[in-house]
């Protein structure tokens, strides 16, 4: 017996959910990030909770490390090893605008440089089978320059070496005779073994830059750990919503680059599928940014090709949509206009409620000069706000503008507000999706807060706030599943299909799934596979991923029409339309292995609740100041609307219930807000 625990360290606060094994009861805190060094506050927050080092049987973490060193540009040096003649390839890019109205449009400037590219000699076909031998003295050569440039990462990407991988290993042995071993060496076939030069060369070139980062990270955590007695290891989250262990992560890293928010989404999937529901929009708001996601037919949005801040990654992820808005926002004027965000106060000063020296308004001083938030119990009643340093700094920057301050609050959570349901267009009605088909799911510590305006203004009416809604995202993580993704090219025309080789194809990355959940210590009776196929229309560019219905689907007889019907139908699905007739090519085979968490997603015990108001605070709701009861969320009747105004507190966030809506608490443990018209 003893103690499982997950972490999510966020911009502003670090979150934890513990399960307590021998009782099965769930607790979650917050303790401050450290920005200096993030073990501390890992520690702190599981401090706070009273948890013995020696009794913690596992650690699940999601981090954001690598994807912080990617917006910050602060990545490790890196050289691109390219074929004689493709070392163009990564700065010549994609042609295609992907903004098409906005004239002040510029390509993302590229990682590495051309100063930061050399060629090797050596050439394979297209299929795989070598044209020209590999020059062992160009990379030789190639590593000389490496060394003298002082370079801590070489990524290797070789023409067509998802079809052979014979040249980049060869590379790569020669690397590893001529550099150091703390030079990192990543190679594209086992990043990306899909086609797309540009792509597949890009993908490399993330992993390399924001490699050692990340592997610096998750050695520093392991070394606390070990120093600490903790003995249970750390697992990570994935980018594509399952785990690993410490060490596969510090081996792909590019895995590892949406790690923190996609927690979020595993905790909405594994809500809808406890209340059945199908639809969610899952929004995270915290101290420094929002992460929008969707849950659709019970499953999470995920993308086998993404992009990280604009770079094209090959590989699964969640199809997150993050902006700068958040409690820390920082407000300010310009050209006599207000504008809130991308940049965050942080945790260190935060903002000027804190008390901690900031003296800039941030969301969070909006939100308490209205009176959103118990002054009292903030943060689970960790420190007390500063109401009058918030009003303060809003007074300062109102009288800057021109407006009192009441209206410059009100004005401040209208921008942030627009700004969040504008990110969520982008994933919903861009792409055709109706928001009022869905329920909005509001966690981190800032979401509950702001959900109400937000589903209000995407004409959403149900709002789900989970359990633990401001360490939701751990709490996804902790009962999430550990998950392997492999894939192989298989670029066949239906007419030149052989059944037997496709099959003997899903078979072998089956297995090779099978042996990777092995080495993750999935015990045989807790693993599953799906297989799924890449495939387009003759004459296409681009795919669609289209499932198998079950592993032994047989791949012979009327396979072909059986799978062509199933893509014409995911096809329309997504683009109103399809060709029946149309003759359909196959591109590439992809096979997911998952280990089944031994507890899954758990939920905490529940009070029957009362009827008592701990106290009444001001809170102005559209200009108007209401008298507005505070309550415990523990002490709201279960299965009872309660007509709002409404503060709703607990230990990790408060909700916010305006005159326009209604909360209630269910059996499940979640509250469902009603919002009026």
């Amino acid at each position: 017996m003893g103690y499982r625990v997950a972490m999510d360290i966020g911009g502003t606060f670090t979150d934890i959910v513990v399960h307590d094994t021998e009782s099965g009861g769930l607790s979650a805190s917050k303790a401050d990030t450290t920005p200096g060094d993030l073990t501390e506050g890992v520690l702190a927050a599981i401090a706070q909770l009273e948890v013995s080092p020696s009794e913690i049987l596992s650690f699940v973490h999601g981090t954001t490390q690598g994807l912080n060193a990617l917006l910050e540009r602060r990545g490790s040096r890196t050289l691109l090893i390219a074929t004689e003649g493709m070392g163009d390839v990564y700065r010549i890019a994609r042609g295609n605008r992907t903004r098409m109205f906005d004239i002040h449009y510029r390509k993302p400037e590229p990682l590495v440089s051309g100063d930061d590219t050399v060629e090797v000699r050596g050439r394979l076909r297209y299929d795989g089978s070598e044209l020209v031998p590999l020059d062992a003295a160009s990379v030789r050569e190639a590593a000389r320059f490496a060394r003298e440039g002082g370079y801590e990462a070489v990524a290797v990407c070789l023409l067509f070496a998802y079809a052979n991988d014979a040249h980049e290993l060869e590379v790569e042995r020669i690397l590893r005779e001529e550099l150091s071993e703390d030079v990192v060496v990543v190679l594209s076939h086992r990043v990306a073994r899909e086609w797309r030069e540009y792509e597949r060369t890009s993908s490399t070139v993330l992993e390399a830059y924001t490699g050692p980062v990340v592997q610096r990270y998750l050695e520093r955590v392991e070394e606390r750990f070990e120093h600490e007695g903790i003995r249970s290891g750390v697992q990570v989250m994935q980018s594509s919503g399952g785990i690993v262990g410490a060490d596969y992560a510090a081996a792909h890293p590019l895995q590892t680059l949406l790690s923190g928010p996609v927690g979020g989404t595993a905790g909405g999937v594994a809500l809808m599928s406890m209340l059945g529901r199908s639809h969610a929009i899952c929004m995270d708001m915290g101290g420094t940014s929002f992460d929008a996601s969707l849950v659709i037919d019970g499953r999470p949005d995920i993308s086998t090709d993404g992009q990280a801040d604009g770079f094209p990654a090959l590989m699964p992820l969640v199809n997150l949509h993050t902006i700068g808005a958040g409690g820390g926002s920082v407000a300010y004027s310009e050209a006599g206009a207000l504008r809130v965000g991308p940049r965050s106060a942080g945790s260190q000063p935060g903002p000027a409620c804190y008390g901690r020296g900031g003296d800039e308004p941030t969301v969070t001083d909006a939100n308490a000069v209205l009176g959103r938030v118990d002054p009292l119990r903030f943060a689970g009643g960790r420190f007390s706000l500063d109401t009058s340093a918030a009003e303060q700094v809003i007074r300062r920057l109102a009288a800057e503008i021109g407006m009192d301050g009441t209206s410059l609050a009100e004005g401040i959570l209208d921008i942030a507000n627009a700004k969040m349901a504008q990110a969520i267009r982008t994933l919903t009605v861009d792409h055709g999706r109706e928001p009022a088909d869905f329920s909005l799911v509001a966690f981190g510590g800032a979401g509950p807060m702001h959900a109400e305006a937000i589903a209000r203004e995407l004409g959403v009416s149900e709002v789900l706030i989970p359990e633990f809604p401001g360490a939701f995202s751990a709490w996804g993580m902790l009962g999430s599943d550990v998950r392997r993704d492999l894939s192989a090219p298989y670029y066949v025309h239906e007419q030149q299909l052989d059944p037997a080789d496709l099959a003997g194809v899903v078979r072998d990355l089956t297995g090779q799934a099978d042996d990777e959940l092995e080495r993750q210590a999935v015990p045989e009776e807790r693993r599953r596979f799906e297989q799924a196929i890449d495939m387009r229309y003759e004459g296409q560019d681009y795919t669609l991923t289209v499932p198998l219905m079950h592993a032994d689907e047989p791949l012979e007889g009327d396979f072909v029409p059986r799978i062509a019907a199933r893509y014409g139908e995911q096809h329309r699905q997504r683009y109103g339309h399809s060709t029946p007739d149309a003759d359909v090519e196959f591109v590439s085979i992809r096979v997911t292995g998952f280990g089944a968490n031994e507890f899954g997603h758990l939920t905490g015990e529940r009070s029957p609740g009362g009827d008592e108001a701990d106290r009444s605070i001001t809170v102005v709701f559209d200009g108007g100041r209401w008298e507005t009861p505070i309550r415990r969320r523990d002490s709201l009747p279960v299965g009872e609307s309660v007509p709002g105004p409404i503060l709703v507190v607990e230990n990790t966030t408060t909700s916010v219930v305006s005159p326009r809506a209604s909360i209630r608490r269910e059996a499940l443990g979640h509250l469902t807000m009603e919002v009026q018209a």
